[in-house]
């Protein structure tokens, strides 16, 4: 017995049964791919929807983390991939545009490739100190897409890649379908709104072609602006409407009545836990010990005070009593450590208003003791040369002032000119004195001190004082004394601010 020759798609209705759709990753780039390249958007969007809605593709098949279903989300990116051209989107595109996480992102590419509809053309890669290449994309359309449809394919240039084949034709069986899945692809899928509560099943049902959900195009009717579904029954026979005296405003009593009650001065009023969670942000903001911890953590620390109605005011009122520690290693510890007891023990607005005034008198005097230390310095450093307070430093800058003088007024007169003064100042210092002059030079910068390069450059001019330290110990003494000088100036600047 010869068996009978196989039936044409066209002449079976029925749709085969799939395997489940993966592709490895080996498989994911353009050149390993099965299936074929997407003449358009529009024709990718239309496998999009076909995948999401035929369940072939599971990710939890193929890995424990992640999203459980290709779904709405899925098909949101797809969106976006859709109208680029060519396909090289960046992860940071894309997380502006879906308002996802970059996390989210990179899972759902990788739906795409797996269930074959994206393959890679170059995979981007991030270079260390340079800028990050993003990935292009091939929009492929898989077999499994073509197999259940019906829909045949021809490969017109013999000697191009099998994924340029082209559509030739579909079964009578997957029209339907195609057409259906042709209002989904030409629907733009939105980001879902929040849960609706289980108790109005109509106004979720309502919401639901709103927010783009991956399900077939809904037949009802359209009848009002603000595009409410309606359905084939006329319910005009139960309504009632109000008489023209209510609604001379325009505003029904009810709807002022809800919004009255839904938002105090405009905004909507905080609850217990919204209170801590405010009060935990405004802390890490003010307090710099504070800065990087966690705001639940530090919510829940706070509870108490926040719950007695405290502000941040009060908090630091309390911390100034208190005490702050100078070395902090664990913020959120310090913090519970600190506010144990704070409630109980400033009870009244009254003890923490007076809470508040020491806490603002301590910041007032420190902040005029800062300013009369820049003054200070100031002055000492923009007045009249000092002397150096310290005595073997004196005794050094004396000892190499008389030397200085000596060499100069010795048995010459003033009009020989400054290369006379140098070079008597050459024959008087011998190598070793001025080795050791210039070692404890360098020793001062070292530490920060200028005192005894300053000293001679003042006293004698930069060019004797560079003849006895050198040219580079007198630049970088100059340097050092300028810094610190700006630097104070910049400081008192913004105490008077």
């Amino acid at each position: 017995m010869v068996p009978a020759p196989r039936p044409s798609v066209d002449d079976d209705d029925t749709v085969a049964v799939l395997p489940g759709l993966f592709v490895p990753e080996a498989s994911q780039w353009l050149s390993t791919s099965a299936g074929r390249i997407a003449g358009d958007g529009y024709s990718w969007m239309q496998a999009v929807h076909w995948v999401a809605g035929s369940g072939l593709y599971k990710p939890r098949r193929h890995r424990s983390h992640g999203p459980r279903s290709f779904g709405p989300t899925t098909v949101r990116v797809a969106q976006e991939l859709a109208q680029l051209f060519p396909c090289r989107p960046g992860i940071d595109y894309l997380v502006r545009r879906t308002g996802l996480s970059e996390r989210s992102v990179e899972y759902h590419l990788g739906m795409l490739r797996e269930a074959g509809l994206l393959a890679w053309i170059v995979k981007g890669t991030r270079v260390s100190g340079g800028p990050a290449q993003a990935s292009e994309f091939a929009r492929m359309i898989p077999v499994e897409f073509d197999v259940a449809l019906g829909i045949r394919t021809v490969q017109r240039d013999e000697d191009a890649p099998a994924y340029t084949r082209a559509v030739s034709g579909i079964a009578e069986a997957g029209r339907e379908l195609m057409a259906k899945l042709a209002k989904k692809a030409a629907r733009k899928v939105r980001k879902p709104r929040s849960k609706t509560s289980s108790k109005a099943p109509a106004k979720a049902s309502a919401r639901g072609a709103e927010q783009g959900v991956v399900t077939a195009v809904s037949d009802e009717v359209r009848c009002t602006p603000m595009q409410v579904g309606t359905s084939a029954s006329s319910t005009a026979g139960d309504t009632s409407f109000p008489p023209e005296s209510k609604l001379a405003s325009g505003v029904s009593k009810s709807a002022t009545s809800k919004k009255s009650k839904a938002k105090a001065g405009g905004r909507r009023k905080l609850n217990v836990v919204g209170r801590r969670f405010q009060m935990a942000r405004e802390l890490t903001q003010e307090l710099d010990w504070l800065r990087g911890c966690s705001v639940p953590r530090i919510a829940w620390v706070a509870r108490n005070v926040a719950d007695a109605g405290w502000t941040v005011a009060d908090v630091r009122g309390w911390l100034h009593l208190r005490g702050e520690a100078a070395r902090v290693r664990r913020g959120s510890g310090l913090l519970a450590v600190l506010l144990a007891g704070a409630e109980t023990v400033l009870d009244t607005p009254a003890k923490r208003a007076d809470a508040i005034e020491q806490w603002s008198g301590a910041q007032e005097a420190a902040r005029r003791h800062r300013i009369q230390q820049v003054r200070a310095r100031t002055e000492r450093y923009e007045g009249d040369w000092d002397a150096p307070t310290s005595h073997a430093v004196r005794s050094e800058v004396e000892a190499a002032f008389t030397k200085v003088r000596d060499a100069a007024t010795r048995g010459r007169h003033q009009d020989h000119g400054d290369v006379a003064n140098n070079q008597a100042l050459e024959a008087e210092l011998s190598e070793q004195e001025l080795a050791q002059l210039r070692a404890d030079a360098w020793g001062q910068l070292m530490a920060g001190e200028t005192d005894l390069v300053m000293t001679a450059v003042n006293a004698m001019g930069r060019p004797a004082a560079e003849l006895i330290y050198g040219a580079e110990l007198v630049h970088r003494a100059h340097q050092i004394a300028s810094g610190s000088r700006s630097s104070l100036i910049s400081l008192m600047a913004y105490g008077r601010q």
